[in-house]
């Protein structure tokens, strides 16, 4: 096992070429490359995310059904790095739709100050509720030998702990916990004093634009004392149905072509090929006129 602290990308097959592409990013991007490692963890490697297919568990206070299959179904995978850095050393954990922007390794060796966790807050209702947002964390892998990913994820479906509770790090002392600024989890933001940019909207993810949507919106558990419950009759009156059908275009060009840019020199470097995106056009996981939008997407600068 390396001694190198780590960056983890977590993925599933859906969106396989997205990790690719931030994997990429991080060593790209960084001034000092070979400092670290850069691991992808698939779904496909942990078994214990499948045997759960069909089965109910508790999240946000409802019994919803575990998919599989479903867009996000990696999000558990946050907490694997300490054990798979062997409770040592520093690891960040990213979700696939997060690419850097400056140097990761700047994260990588920060001073934090004695806390575990290092991620920003979540925006909006979750964020009034106290959720944090674990698509980026720095971790002190030494800290977190409580953290046992396939335990706590049975636990979901024991009603001992609830998805929501785990993932917003509600069951961390918080006094372990330490903010990140905002930049370095860019909510589809993306700024000269952006670190790592996430295109968190899943509906407007760029390489995904004009594609059948293949997820459901996340349930919305009934809090009384949050006014989003209250407004949410009205939004619905005004808005119709939250169900999309489809991909749109991301709302900001710079976006996809920082995307597609990052895309085009994986393809030139053959880390993601021809062929590969091909069958995942086939699969309606890469939009189907990618090539297109490879070959109008001016170099990036180096």
């Amino acid at each position: 096992m390396s001694d190198k602290p780590c960056v983890f990308v977590h993925t599933n097959h859906r969106q396989y070429v997205g990790a690719l592409v931030s994997q990429y990013s991080m060593r790209r991007n960084s001034k000092s490359p070979d400092a670290f490692d850069v691991r992808i963890l698939h779904t496909q490697d942990h078994a214990f995310l499948r045997a759960r297919e069909g089965q109910s568990y508790l999240r946000g206070g409802e019994q919803v059904v575990w998919r599989y299959e479903d867009l996000q179904s990696f999000t558990p995978l946050r907490f694997l790095p300490p054990e798979a850095m062997g409770y040592r050393g520093r690891a960040v954990v990213v979700d696939p739709d997060v690419f850097a922007v400056q140097d990761v390794f700047e994260l990588l060796s920060r001073d934090m100050q004695g806390k575990s966790v290092l991620c920003r807050p979540r925006t909006g209702s979750k964020g009034l509720s106290g959720c944090l947002a674990t698509s980026v964390m720095l971790l002190d892998c030494a800290k977190l030998t409580h953290w046992n990913v396939a335990q706590g994820f049975d636990e979901l479906f024991e009603g001992k702990r609830d998805y929501m509770d785990w993932i917003c790090l509600k069951l961390e002392p918080r006094e372990t916990v330490g903010l990140l600024e905002d930049e370095w989890n860019d909510f589809d933001r993306l700024t000269p004093r952006t670190k790592m940019i996430h295109n968190t909207k899943r509906h407007t993810q760029p390489w995904k634009t004009g594609l059948p949507a293949d997820f459901r919106p996340a349930p919305k558990g009934v809090h009384p004392l949050q006014p989003s419950t209250w407004l949410r009759p009205v939004k619905r009156l005004l808005q119709g149905s939250n169900v999309v059908s489809h991909y749109a275009p991301h709302p900001d060009p710079n976006q996809e072509r920082f995307f597609f840019g990052l895309l085009r020199e994986c393809v030139e470097k053959k880390i993601v090929t021809e062929e590969m995106l091909r069958e995942e056009m086939r699969r309606n996981h890469i939009r189907h006129d990618a090539f297109e939008v490879l070959e109008r997407t001016p170099p990036l600068a180096a």
